[in-house]
């Protein structure tokens, strides 16, 4: 619930590695099918020297990361939105997880039985380098109400 966040506190979720079959699957999910993603010597012939993962596609997966913290099941209401940056590639074979803190939260002035969490979000690799970062806006249940 609302109640349980504060500030500060913060969790790592499991990692995942990135795989072939995941850059396929997303351009034939998505339907960019850009040659960055799917063509080896195109990519090869750029700075990227292979092919990247889709920079939304690795959104899709850190959700899929976080949700297995179990820190939302039951409680949140919906997901408000994003604030998100894309700082490096995810190619095949890189190994993602995310660290999320809590940087906000604040009741909400129109429903009472609901506040709004504010969540730092980074996704790095395995050597620990920023892949995408941003906030992610959470509406929760309260259980406990001001008198």
């Amino acid at each position: 619930m609302f109640e349980e966040f504060y500030v500060g506190q913060n969790w790592v979720s499991p990692s995942r590695t990135i795989t072939d079959a995941d850059i396929v699957n997303f351009a034939g999910l998505s339907g960019d099918f850009h040659p960055l993603h799917t063509d080896e010597e195109f990519a090869r012939s750029t700075s990227l020297d292979g092919r990247v993962f889709h920079g939304p596609g690795v959104y899709a997966v850190a959700i899929g990361l976080e949700s297995r913290l179990g820190i939302k099941e039951g409680t949140a209401i919906a997901y408000l939105g994003m604030d998100w940056n894309l700082r490096a590639p995810v190619m095949a074979g890189d190994t993602i997880r995310v660290e999320q803190v809590v940087a906000a939260s604040r009741a909400s002035t129109s429903k009472p039985d609901r506040g709004i969490v504010t969540f730092d979000v980074t996704v790095k690799n395995q050597r620990d380098e920023v892949c995408q970062e941003g906030q992610w806006f959470v509406m929760f249940t309260r259980g406990q109400l001001a008198t």
